[in-house]
C-alpha cells in the first residue's frame, strides 16, 4: 500500500478524522478544545487522545505529528529546552519550503505557529517572548533537531494503549542547539505585565 494511504495501524475512522484535519490550523483548534492534563499523567498515544480527549504537551505534539502524518507530512516533533522553566514539545512541518509548528501549552503563545519560517532556528526565536515562567522570566534556552517519530513505528506509538514516555525520554538524549549567545541571556529583561497575563489566559 503506498505510504500516503496508509492508515499506520489506525482504523479507517480514527484515519479519517485526522485527514480531515486539514489546513494544519484544524489541528491545532482540535487541540485546543481538548481538556489539558496540567498534571502530566499520561503520555498518550493519537488513538488514546482521540479517547480520552485529553491531552498534555508532549502527547499533544504527537497527536498533532500523526495527524500530519495522515495529510502526507512526516511526523517530526522538537523539543525546547528552557532554563528554571518546563521544556514544551511541539509538531513541526514544512510547507512551501517553510516550517510551522503545532503544540498544546497551558501558555497560550506556545501553540500555533504558521508555516512561513524559513530555518528551525527562526520558527524557534519566535517563541522566545512567549516562554516564560511565573516569575515573568523568559526561560527558552536551547532546541532540538527534529524528530522523526517513525523510528517508532515499531512500537505502535500511533496507536499504543500504553503510556509513550520513551518518546520524551529519547528526546532528552537529542542533540539540541543554543538559541541565544551567553551576552544575550544576561540582558533579556522581565516580560512585561499586560503581555505576561496575556500568555495566562485560559491556563488550567
Amino acid at each position: 500500500m503506498p505510504r500516503s494511504l496508509s492508515r499506520f495501524g489506525l482504523s479507517h475512522r480514527e484515519a479519517s478524522f485526522l485527514r480531515g484535519l486539514a489546513p494544519a490550523w484544524r489541528i491545532q483548534k482540535f487541540l485546543d478544545g481538548l481538556s489539558y492534563d496540567a498534571r502530566g499523567t499520561g503520555c498518550r498515544s493519537p488513538r488514546r487522545v482521540l479517547r480520552e480527549r485529553t491531552v498534555q504537551c508532549a502527547d499533544g505534539a504527537l497527536f498533532a505529528a500523526a495527524a500530519l502524518r495522515l495529510q502526507g507530512h512526516p511526523p517530526f516533533i522538537l523539543d525546547l529546552e528552557a532554563e528554571r522553566d518546563d521544556d514544551h514539545v511541539l509538531a513541526v512541518w514544512r510547507q512551501n519550503g517553510c516550517w510551522g509548528a503545532l503544540g498544546r501549552s497551558n501558555y497560550s503563545g506556545l501553540r500555533f505557529r504558521e508555516p512561513v519560517f524559513r530555518t528551525v532556528r527562526d520558527l524557534v526565536l519566535s517563541y522566545l517572548e512567549s516562554y516564560f515562567n511565573l516569575r515573568r522570566e523568559k526561560t527558552l534556552r536551547r532546541y532540538s533537531r527534529p524528530v522523526d517519530l517513525s523510528r517508532f513505528d515499531a512500537r505502535g506509538w500511533m496507536t499504543s494503549s500504553e503510556d509513550l514516555w520513551y518518546i520524551p525520554e529519547h528526546l532528552v538524549g537529542v542533540r539540541h542547539y543554543r538559541l541565544l549567545t551567553q551576552r544575550m541571556e544576561r540582558s533579556l529583561g522581565p516580560v512585561d505585565r499586560r503581555f505576561f497575563e496575556a500568555g495566562l489566559v485560559g491556563r488550567e
